[in-house]
């Protein structure tokens, strides 16, 4: 089933423009959907999210957004700087993974309440930008260990792009944007109704429920640092 997906995004590549959009974005959702690597983002968000208390969804989206950019920023410079080593796309090597699986147990323990971390006092304390920093801080971080898992799902984009970046860049171009989007829809998305049904249920920062959510967010998200570290071996 899975396999006669992939083939069937890998051949509309080569469709029409609009067939071509709609699998690099299909190719980027999956990227989250189908690797345990990515996954752990949506756990990781969510507690981030719980951790910054009452927020509007308007807020909510921005910070998911923000926190997928900076997945996305991350990914791009170390493709760029390991194809300019002549390794493999996105391969960090195993310190890249344990120094973000550090980056995960740190965060879960903090999602735990076993230790505190200040994410409101980065920036300037009292403004709505607040959290913005941390949440790019947190998704540049991620992004370190995640360049594998990335561009193993890029691998038949980035096959098309090479192909046709010099007669049709703006072809390029767009695919390479419509998997970044599809990469960040379900991010955002994940976060945004987190917080969605949060304002629904009018849970409050210190409810049951909310911090249940909190705790086993910290749990995935320190189960997602071990997965790291037993992929590295």
């Amino acid at each position: 089933m899975i396999e006669s997906i992939f083939n069937t995004l890998s051949e509309l590549l080569y469709g029409n423009y609009y067939l071509a959009i709609f699998s690099a974005f299909s190719w980027g959702v999956l990227s989250i959907l189908l690797s345990p690597c990515h996954l752990s983002s949506i756990p990781l968000i969510i507690g981030f999210l719980n951790s910054q208390g009452k927020i509007t969804i308007k807020r909510t989206f921005f910070l998911s957004l923000t926190f997928a950019l900076g997945i996305l920023v991350t990914i791009a410079l170390i493709g760029v700087i390991t194809l300019a080593m002549g390794r493999l796309m996105g391969d960090v090597g195993s310190t890249g993974n344990y120094i973000v699986a550090v980056v995960f147990f740190v965060v879960g323990l903090y999602l735990l309440d076993i230790i505190k971390l200040p994410w409101d006092g980065i920036g300037i304390k009292g403004t709505k930008y607040k959290g913005y920093p941390a949440a790019l801080i947190l998704g540049l971080i991620f992004g370190i260990g995640l360049g594998p898992c990335t561009f193993a799902y890029m691998a038949p984009i980035l096959g098309v792009v090479f192909s046709v970046s010099s007669s049709n860049l703006f072809l390029a171009i767009s695919l390479l944007a419509a998997f970044a989007l599809g990469h960040c829809f379900v991010i955002v998305l994940a976060g945004t109704l987190s917080k969605k049904v949060q304002e629904y249920l009018n849970w409050t920062e210190n409810s049951k429920v909310s911090t249940y959510i909190k705790k086993i967010s910290g749990v995935l998200v320190i189960l997602g640092g071990f997965y790291l570290i037993y992929t590295t071996f």
